[in-house]
């Protein structure tokens, strides 16, 4: 693995965070209007949004990190 180029791969990662983010964000309000806010993460649509986001970064991180070749 290279860790110095943890950075790089995190900026490439950017996209797919803010993609998960709005997409979340749309998708949890529909449902929350729904049927409730029960089962989100403290009871919060943004809350669960940003953490969906946070563990698609990290995964598509690793993901570069893990599959770099070079």
């Amino acid at each position: 693995m290279h860790l110095e180029l943890l950075p790089l791969f995190a900026k490439q990662s950017l996209g797919v965070a803010v993609g998960v983010f709005i997409g979340a964000i749309i998708g949890l309000s529909v449902r929350a209007k729904r049927s409730g806010k029960k089962g989100l993460y403290k009871d919060s649509v943004y809350a669960t949004a940003f953490l969906a986001s946070m563990l698609a970064f990290a995964a598509m991180t690793l993901i570069r990190l893990i599959t770099f070749k070079g």
